[in-house]
């Protein structure tokens, strides 16, 4: 730290990484809001914004709240993500972010709708003839991947690589702890793919990872960009998705009211989505840079300090949305802070909703009611979701 901490700021003795702060980190999180707009944890040197409008004012402030300096809170984790998208301030960000938002616009999702929607069907069909599977393995996982695989054009025999490498990418989002360390060389085995294998002889004709090469032959990029740009498209369309679809069968199958209801009004899938994204994001927060002294609501930021934003916890703020640990698949909060906002909002937020809609529509049509065995939970510094989870069908 550079400044002296504001006295207004409250301060919290705590690892908010550790195994059982990950584990349930909500109760924490209603601590950090209702201490104050702003509360400073030395273990990691970072202010924290934990309500909802402070969050999505800090993310929408990208002048001040900078992600080129990185988002993640360690110096190892933050020098893998260079020239990488989410990771980058203007002009750079608009520059690589013309190349995906062709590609996954809603109006490019819509040419794919209906091979999607085949996919899921036969994909869900074929795991609810079994009666019990795993939700996360069997469907959660199976079918994103395959999707975004397709997408990019991966050789098949690579798909499920993608898993461990997604999860080694952001536990290097944390801080400097031991699931960091242990993603250094994974991710590192990413990048050695990425300039090895993933050439583009190697890719399918017409894919998304095609376009990022021809992109440079036109020079809207350059190919030393190239790597940096297929790690956006690898590792952010699938972990999202993946942990949304398990945390729905979690929750459809503790509240099979809610899952009535969708049944009864399909209408409602869309709305269910959003609440699954809100009520438990797969996504809990993102580290920025503060470049300049400033206040958030009435407390003290100083210039050169680390800011975490939880979106998490700004999802389950009492003030933007009533009773927020209720699921409810009406409540349709479309303003949620899951796929971030501003500048760095999720570029593939519509190829998540597609995904996930068309898994909830096949599966409305088959399953009465769900009952879920012990969940597993996987553990990783930013991202919320599940191992396993065993699960029968009706």
């Amino acid at each position: 730290m550079t400044a002296t901490i504001g006295s207004n700021v409250p301060r919290f003795e705590l690892d908010l990484f550790s195994d059982e702060n990950l584990t349930d980190p909500y109760p924490i999180y209603a601590r950090f809001r209702a201490a104050g707009p702003v509360v400073y944890l030395p273990a990691i040197d970072a202010y924290v914004l934990s309500r909802y409008d402070d969050v999505r004012a800090g993310l929408g402030d990208h002048e001040t709240f900078i992600s080129g300096r990185g988002i993640g809170l360690s110096d190892e984790g933050n020098a893998t993500r260079k020239g990488v998208i989410i990771a980058s301030d203007n002009p750079l960000h608009d520059q690589l972010r013309s190349v995906l938002s062709e590609r996954l616009s809603p109006k490019a999702m819509n040419v794919i709708r209906a091979e999607i929607s085949e996919k899921a069907e036969a994909l869900v069909a074929g795991v609810v003839a079994r009666t019990s599977f795993d939700a996360v393995t069997d469907l959660a996982q199976a079918f994103p991947l395959t999707i975004v695989a397709d997408l990019i054009g991966l050789p098949a025999a690579d798909r499920l690589r993608l898993l461990e490498w997604a999860d080694a990418g952001f536990n290097l989002w944390g801080p400097r702890n031991e699931r960091n360390i242990r993603s250094l060389p994974v991710w590192a085995g990413l990048i050695d793919y990425i300039v090895t294998q993933a050439t583009r002889d190697k890719l399918t004709p017409g894919s998304m990872g095609a376009a990022i090469y021809e992109a440079a032959d036109r020079g809207v990029i350059s190919h030393d960009q190239c790597p940096a740009l297929f790690v956006s498209y690898l590792v952010a369309g699938v972990d999202t998705t993946i942990n949304a679809i398990g945390n729905a069968v979690a929750y459809f199958a503790e509240f099979p009211d809610q899952w009535d209801m969708l049944r009864e009004k399909p209408n409602l899938i869309p709305s269910a989505f959003e609440e699954i994204l809100r009520i438990d994001a797969p996504l809990q927060l993102v580290r920025r840079y503060c470049v300049r002294d400033v206040e958030v609501g009435g407390s003290p930021i100083p210039a050169d300090s680390n800011v975490v934003l939880i979106y998490a916890s700004g999802n389950h703020d009492e003030r933007k949305f009533p009773d927020p640990t209720r699921f409810d698949v009406t409540r349709n909060p479309v303003d949620h802070l899951t796929f971030g906002y501003g500048l760095h909002g999720c570029a593939g937020q519509a190829l998540a909703r597609l995904e996930a809609h068309a898994i909830f529509r096949a599966l409305a049509k088959r399953v009465e009611r769900f009952t879920t065995g012990i969940p597993v939970r996987r553990l990783n510094n930013v991202m919320r979701g599940l191992e396993h989870l065993p699960v029968t069908v009706r």
